[in-house]
């Protein structure tokens, strides 16, 4: 019995005294998986290789868009020519635009005139709005040029009249740098017109502001009865006499 627990007892210190030695040779081979295992390097591209790559790509640069714009600013007036109107005569006044041959855009204006009652306008260019008594058009002056509308005002009523004339103008392609015109012109009419609704100017030699001399109770004489006129005059100076 004591010969029992006495070879128990032996092979209980031997196992004890071979825990470590086993635990030791573990920790060896892990260490040396540990060390057979080789990491493979992250390649980090160097500054002068970055810069070469982005030298390669070339890219176009898109150009900037030219801004419309006056470098002087144009003239848009109006020119009173005749501002009496009679029997022989219109009244007469310019749309007057200069776009100087410094700017680079062209001048577009749309320009409306208001006149009253009994008034008649008529120009090149202008047509007759939706509301009675006004006349609408628009324009364009390129660069370096100059335009004269004429606008010629016939009345069916005597008196005095003002003329309203307003719009807006600006360079062409750049509707937001608009400018703002209102101008007026004073206007006589000493005698009606005589075709007041007649797109064509007054004729005759009182178109340019004379007066015609050839008139007979108040009123003109046709041309055609002045030839015949003339014609029997000179028929009876050229024929004989009788003795």
């Amino acid at each position: 019995m004591n010969m029992n627990k006495l070879v128990v007892i032996c092979i209980t210190c031997l196992c004890i005294a071979a825990i470590p030695a086993i635990a030791q040779e573990n920790n060896t081979t892990t260490n040396g998986d540990e060390t057979n295992v080789t990491a493979t390097p992250t390649v980090t591209p160097t500054a002068n290789e970055t810069n070469v790559n982005e030298t390669n790509v070339t890219e176009t640069p898109t150009p900037a868009p030219t801004e419309a714009k006056f470098r002087v600013g144009p003239t848009v007036t109006l020119r009173p020519v005749n501002d009496v109107i009679n029997k022989s005569q219109d009244g007469l006044v310019e749309l007057y635009m200069n776009n100087p041959s410094l700017n680079d855009v062209t001048l577009t204006a749309d320009v409306q005139i208001a006149v009253p009652s009994g008034i008649h306008v008529y120009g090149e260019g202008f047509g007759y709005g939706g509301a009675a008594g006004t006349v609408a058009g628009k324009f364009t002056v390129p660069p370096g040029t100059v335009r004269t509308i004429h606008i010629n005002i016939k009345a069916d009523k005597v008196g005095d009249f003002t003329v309203h004339f307003t719009g807006l103008y600006w360079p062409d392609g750049d509707k937001d740098a608009f400018q703002q015109i209102s101008l007026t012109h004073p206007l006589t009419v000493k005698e009606p017109s005589p075709k007041p609704l007649d797109t064509e100017p007054t004729g005759g030699a009182g178109e340019a502001g004379e007066t015609s001399a050839d008139t007979a109770n108040g009123l003109p004489l046709p041309s055609g009865l002045l030839s015949v006129i003339a014609i029997v005059v000179a028929f009876g100076a050229l024929m004989p006499r009788k003795k």
